[in-house]
């Protein structure tokens, strides 16, 4: 096959993929620039293909364009933020992967994979705003966010019951607080009640996902930025100067990028933030409490958190159980969420018969307290106006939800090896959608697959 055909089998292929794809030659020509790249661009490929690409892009040089870095100097670039300006002069930022390819000791070609992230960065900045409208004092005398504590806390089994006042004692200091569990076990709320029982009752509290954002926009919310710093910047204090004196929960803390994950232990070491592209030092006292929905032992054994960090962060760690083996706590929780939404719903007088008692405490619940609340409301939903009690029928359970499927040689034998395949990984699915509450992304993450792929397979299994 000659490189001319090579050449146009690869076009092809590049215009199925979802990230921007854009090559040059060692001459600086576009040779590649796939629709996704025109679309994240704004600008038509006729007019960057076979052209040089310091003319389409006057604006940029080595200094600023991580393609022509590569090109020019070898050098490699992973993840990183760029904002510039199209043909158009219209602003772009993306996150770059950039490589230069090199033959023979030769530079042949530079190859640029680029994640758009121009609305992300715009909702970046939105967050931030409001984060610092929530925290100005007329605002919060005018709006009431709901504020939990451990009156808010319902159980009474023994391990459940033993983590809670282990909390109640947590919240008497400073220390940092690692809480783990499953999805839907009730992290934040404990984390809440730390805070809002404290010594820092009357300080902020504030809390950030770290697995919603990329690195560079985390980095940007956390520590705050300065005007100047990078292309489109201003000056805008992060969450660590917004929580000032109060407490910043770091959900996820197992998702948060490991290169920030450096910087972030810095902060702990030395108390004082920095602002993305500031050269100011700003001093800060803010408690931080961190979760994550993976064991100490996973995350530490698969290099998902800094070891020296999560030491920092695990000076009191609190293990929430799951709902399985939480079982004295399952009715009472069911009755609460009944009178919860009794109103939302226009029931009254509604309880659970014993059919219905006795299906709750069979089941396992990969979602948690979470998904026991769904559950409930469902059933609320189902029960006719006239009907005073929630049945087995009432109940959305179903024993596939549970990933209860063991087959053996026989099973294989009278199914076949594809259909024993294909009902192993359904439940697969069936059982890690219900531990992220439906989640997509989330589930994808965990099952390391792609979120497209998740949700083809959900049409596959009509999973609903």
């Amino acid at each position: 096959m000659k490189a001319k055909e090579y050449m146009a089998i690869l076009q092809k292929i590049l215009q199925l993929v979802d990230e921007g794809v854009h090559v040059l030659d060692k001459h600086g020509n576009t040779i590649i620039y796939n629709d996704s790249m025109s679309k994240l661009e704004k600008m038509e490929t006729k007019d960057v293909l076979k052209k040089p690409f310091s003319e389409v892009f006057g604006n940029l040089n080595s200094e600023n364009s991580t393609l022509l870095k590569a090109l020019e100097t070898r050098t490699k670039t992973t993840e990183q933020k760029q904002t510039y300006l199209n043909k158009d002069g219209r602003e772009i930022t993306t996150i770059n992967t950039t490589f230069p390819v090199i033959i023979d000791n030769e530079i042949v070609a530079a190859a640029e994979v680029a994640k758009n992230i121009t609305k992300i960065q715009e909702m970046s900045h939105k967050i931030l705003k409001l984060q610092n409208e929530i925290e100005k004092p007329a605002k919060a005398k005018s709006k009431k966010v709901k504020k939990y504590n451990f009156n808010n806390i319902i159980g009474r089994s023994s391990n459940f019951v033993e983590i809670i006042e282990k909390s109640k004692k947590a919240s008497k200091n400073s220390a940092s607080v690692f809480i783990y569990g499953e999805t839907g076990t009730g992290k934040e709320l404990i984390a809440q009640s730390i805070h809002y029982e404290g010594l820092r009752r009357d300080k902020p509290f504030i809390a950030q996902n770290c697995a919603a954002l990329p690195e560079s926009l985390l980095e940007g919310l956390l520590f705050g930025t300065t005007k100047g710093g990078f292309t489109g910047a201003v000056d805008r204090s992060g969450l660590f100067e917004q929580a000032s004196g109060g407490t910043l929960l770091l959900d996820e803390i197992n998702s948060m990028p490991y290169e920030l994950q450096g910087k972030l232990l810095r902060v702990l070491q030395e108390n004082y933030i920095r602002r993305v592209g500031g050269t100011k030092d700003i001093p800060i006292d803010v408690r931080i409490i961190t979760t994550s929905n993976e064991s100490p032992e996973y995350i530490l054994e698969n290099g998902k958190v800094r070891k020296d960090l999560f030491y920092r962060l695990n000076i009191i760690p609190l293990y929430i159980p799951p709902l399985r083996e939480r079982k004295d706590d399952i009715l009472i929780l069911s009755d609460m969420f009944i009178n919860k939404h009794k109103e939302r719903f226009a029931k009254r007088d509604l309880k659970l018969n014993d059919e219905a008692k006795e299906k709750l405490l069979n089941y396992d619940y990969p979602g948690n307290v979470r998904e026991l609340e769904n559950i409930i409301m469902a059933a609320m939903s189902m029960a006719d106006d006239e009907e005073y009690e929630i049945t087995v029928e009432h109940l959305n359970i179903h024993e596939t939800d549970r990933f209860s499927s063991v087959y053996s040689i026989k099973d294989i034998e009278e199914v076949g090896m594809d259909s024993y395949l294909s009902n192993l990984e359904k439940d697969i699915i069936i059982k890690t959608l219900g531990e992220y509450n439906f989640n997509i992304t989330n589930a994808a993450r965990k099952l390391k697959i792609k979120r497209q792929t998740l949700q083809h397979k959900i049409k596959k299994y009509k999973i609903r």
